[in-house]
């Protein structure tokens, strides 16, 4: 048996990712939006959709989707704000917007199966939130003519709010 093998083994197993994991603390540390700033994204993304003439719902979740904030349009529909809250929701959980996934979900698509996941809605409208390079929570908008509408006034409310995720 080649005697230099074990060490090869060795060298390489502390070099793995899960080695370093070990060496870490046992507790992680996130950023989080705070509910002023979840409120001002609503309420800023709320105020984009009424500029294009849209009566909207608007929900935001936190980094693992749960419902930080949700405004409702005085003439939006009944359904809009459990649907603002999926799209929230599935754009946090995939780390991805619902526009995207709306397409790469497709039925003959290899990613057709997330479609089964319960909750999570396959129409555009939620849009991810990051900042440094992580996802600190997730827009959703529902009731605008389509789910291209619905992104745009997401993309607006983030944009409004840029400046404050900088850390």
């Amino acid at each position: 048996m080649n005697k230099s093998l074990p060490a090869l083994v060795l060298f390489l197993v502390t070099l793995s990712p899960w080695a370093v994991a070990a060496e870490d603390d046992a507790l992680v540390t996130f950023k989080s939006m705070k509910p002023e700033l979840a409120l001002e994204l609503a309420q800023q993304t709320l105020q984009a959709c009424r500029k294009a003439g849209f009566q909207v719902a608007v929900a935001v979740v936190d980094r693992a989707g749960v419902v930080q904030v949700i405004l409702r349009d005085r003439l939006a529909g009944s359904h809009t704000p459990e649907t603002a809250q999926r799209k929230a929701w599935t754009a946090a959980s995939f780390r991805t917007d619902t526009l995207s996934m709306m397409e790469e979900t497709q039925s003959g698509k290899p990613q057709s199966g997330i479609r089964f996941v319960s909750e999570a809605i396959m129409a555009g409208g939620g849009v991810p939130v990051t900042a440094a390079g992580a996802v600190v929570g997730a827009v959703g908008v529902s009731g605008a003519p389509g789910g291209e509408e619905d992104h745009q006034c997401a993309l607006i409310g983030i944009e409004a709010i840029t400046e404050s995720l900088m850390f």
